[in-house]
């Protein structure tokens, strides 16, 4: 068409050429030429109004590029391997990209490629992806993966290339690419400090009151193997691998668990000379009960995955469980499982895998041990179990001992009737608040239990103390104290024994460790008594208080 235009428009300029301009014909010949100018205009117009629609139609009808994750090179620079979902290419490299740009591509970028698998351009690292766990290191470097949780199976899988020489080790995380080729960055098993404590607390055998037979059965049962190897070789006698500590709530069993950790590792240090390092895990039972298929034991691998790991660094690793019976609980056969038939055989194997570990220990702790399963507990598993049992009066004297001490404020009245000596104010204190604990008086009277043999036994304030409870009752004194400085403007103020003797009624009064309920079971976890041997349970209520049992039962009162 526009040859045309042009081929009319040499013919009309040929006749004007020809044409006289007094001629009549001149003015339509330019008229003519005129228009054919017009047209020819608006004939381009068109041309490049079409173009661009049809430039605009075969992008948008042409196929769209595909995104695929560049694997490394085959043969040469302009071969390599990709993958794109779970298939696998060996694809050209287009000859139009830079050389800079081809070698900006690294293993585990992603790569645009068109019909032909043909990498045009290179993308870079995927932003996202999954969460995965290093459930081994092989030793190629690859990668055994685990998405348990998420109720898939184990994968072997490869490092993209910022992964190549790092280190990664078991319990790990990585992210992986959405193919699931290739691991693209490292996360450091940041659940594991969960479990961890960075630092023990200083506790010395002397802060631990009350349990001088407990401590020292620990001390036979774990330090010695730890401090006297040589003679455990010679006698052929292997070290004991796991303890548990079981009795009422609140008396010592978390603590001398911390104790045996930083008093082992401060002993063997100074016998053997060397600096090495506690590792307390930390584990409590509830915190690991996972409703997803297979976490519960996952994270029971994981925890002594990292104990292993840690023993081989070595350091004295301590695993303390506390409240086991939650997820080491006796496994039923009945119709419906529970968690524990599965996390019990876990933890039994990977108990079972530290017998070549010499520093490693595992510390379990329950108020009900009678509801651990059977092989928890055999020999060679967890090969003592101590009873902690309930302070009595001199051992609850050591323990407020340790909390009512001549470092607090104590009452100036007190200390002068002393000499002065703010250390005898405070033994008196001490004995005096356990005299007062310890009475045996209708106010004092706390729980009736009946005997299966038909005989019974009333049980006192002093028959429910516990180490917490003491230390709870010097707080409350404290509490007192204070209120009473400020009220009266007189910092002077200090710890009276009527502090003491209040925070003693209130403790009883109010404690949250006592069942609201009478059900036996309930208040079986608190006594020191089998179960077995108890009939029923009545706790003695505030108005029944000074009434004889008969009373009670036949419902008197």
């Amino acid at each position: 068409m526009y040859e045309t235009s042009i081929r009319a428009m040499a013919v009309v300029d040929e006749l004007l050429n020809m044409t006289s301009p007094s001629d009549n014909k001149y003015q339509y010949l330019l008229l003519l030429r005129h228009q054919l100018e017009v047209d020819e205009r608006q004939m381009q117009e068109a041309q490049k109004v079409i173009a661009e629609y049809d430039e605009a139609y075969n992008k948008l009808t042409a196929p769209a590029n595909r995104i695929a994750t560049f694997l490394g090179d085959i043969e040469d620079e302009d071969t390599v391997m990709v993958s794109l979902g779970d298939g696998e290419f060996i694809a050209n490299v287009d000859p139009k990209m830079e050389r800079e740009e081809r070698e900006k591509i690294v293993v585990g970028d992603r790569v645009r490629v068109n019909d032909a698998y043909a990498v045009l351009k290179g993308m870079g690292p995927h932003p996202s992806g999954p969460i995965v766990k290093i459930a081994e290191v092989l030793g190629d470097g690859r990668l055994r993966v685990s998405m348990d949780s998420q109720g898939m199976s184990s994968r072997v899988v490869d490092r993209a290339a910022p992964l190549m020489d790092a280190v990664i080790k078991q319990g790990d995380e990585v992210r992986m690419e959405p193919g699931f080729k290739l691991a693209l960055e490292h996360f450091g098993a940041k659940e594991n400090r969960d479990y961890f404590l960075e630092t023990v607390t200083e506790i010395p055998w002397e802060k631990v009151g009350g349990q001088d037979e407990v401590i020292s059965v620990i001390r036979d049962a774990i330090e010695m193997p730890l401090l006297y190897p040589e003679l455990f070789e010679k006698f052929g006698k292997r070290a004991m691998k796991g303890i548990l500590l079981y009795g009422p709530p609140g008396c010592g069993k978390t603590l001398i668990g911390k104790a045996t950790a930083y008093n082992l590792t401060r002993e063997y240090n100074e016998r053997t000379g060397k600096n090495v390092a506690e590792y307390f895990m930390y584990i409590n039972g509830p915190k690991i009960l996972n409703m997803w298929l297979g976490e519960s034991e996952r994270q029971v691998r994981e925890i002594f995955a990292t104990a292993r790991e840690k023993a081989r660094e070595g350091h004295l690793v301590f695993i303390f469980i506390d409240e086991a019976e939650s997820i080491l609980r006796t496994r039923n056969s009945g119709r419906f499982t529970n968690i524990s038939n599965t996390v019990v055989p876990q933890f039994c194997a990977e108990m079972d895998g530290l017998v070549s570990l010499e520093n490693v220990v595992v510390m379990l702790t329950s108020n009900r041990p009678d509801y651990i399963d059977p092989a928890v507990l055999r020999p060679e598993r967890i090969d003592r179990r101590v009873r902690v049992k309930r302070p009595g009066k001199k051992e609850s004297r050591d323990i407020l001992s340790i909390y009512l001490n001549e470092n607090l404020p104590l009452d100036p009245a007190m200390v002068q009737g002393c000499d002065g000596d703010k250390k005898a104010a405070a033994q008196k204190m001490v004995d005096d608040t356990i005299n007062f604990l310890w009475r045996k008086e209708a106010e004092t009277e706390f729980l009736d239990v009946f005997h299966s043999n038909g005989s019974s036994e009333r049980l006192y304030w002093k028959d429910l103390v516990s180490g917490a409870l003491i230390s709870s009752l010097v707080e409350r004194a404290k509490d007192f104290a204070i209120k009473r400085a400020i009220s009266t403007n007189d910092l002077n103020q200090g710890i009276t024994q009527d502090d003491l003797n209040r925070a003693v009624q209130l403790e009883y009064k109010e404690n949250e460790i006592f069942p609201k309920s009478d059900a036996v079971e309930d208040w079986l976890m608190l006594l020191d008594q089998a179960p077995e041997n108890v009939a029923d349970v009545k706790p003695i209520r505030a108005a029944t208080r000074g009434l004889g049992t008969a009373q009670k039962r036949t419902g008197v009162i």
